[in-house]
């Protein structure tokens, strides 16, 4: 398996704490697959960056995708061959957290998600 266990830095930790109290999500599993998910969609390849991971925020790869874990690593290696990267572990890995990671920016970043209702906005 490429990604087993995945650890956030300080900074996407507080991001997700704000996330959590605007949106009432209590879990970081679903905030991350939102933060994914929503990273996948911006056409741009996630810049090259070496995130710390320096924040107690961790889960193993069956918790951050639940039922769907199949599903987010399919779309990760699709991503990854869409955007010309091999499929290998190491690159799976780091594209995840790249994408991970500024999904959870651009979630955080964004004025219009005050409560749940603007997060789900998003999708439609």
């Amino acid at each position: 398996m490429a990604i087993e266990h995945i650890r956030l830095s300080m900074q996407a930790r507080e991001q997700l704490i704000r996330l959590k109290r605007y949106t009432g999500i209590e879990h970081w599993n679903v905030l991350c697959r939102w933060a994914f998910c929503q990273s996948l969609a911006d056409v741009h390849v996630p810049p090259p960056s070496k995130i710390p991971a320096d924040s107690n925020v961790e889960m193993s790869w069956r918790v951050f995708g639940g039922r769907h874990a199949d599903v987010y690593l399919a779309l990760l290696k699709t991503r990854c061959l869409k955007d010309g990267l091999p499929v290998d572990d190491d690159t799976l890995a780091q594209q995840f957290r790249l994408h991970l990671h500024r999904g959870i920016a651009t979630l955080a970043s964004d004025r219009e998600i005050r409560d749940i209702a603007n997060l789900v906005a998003l999708a439609a």
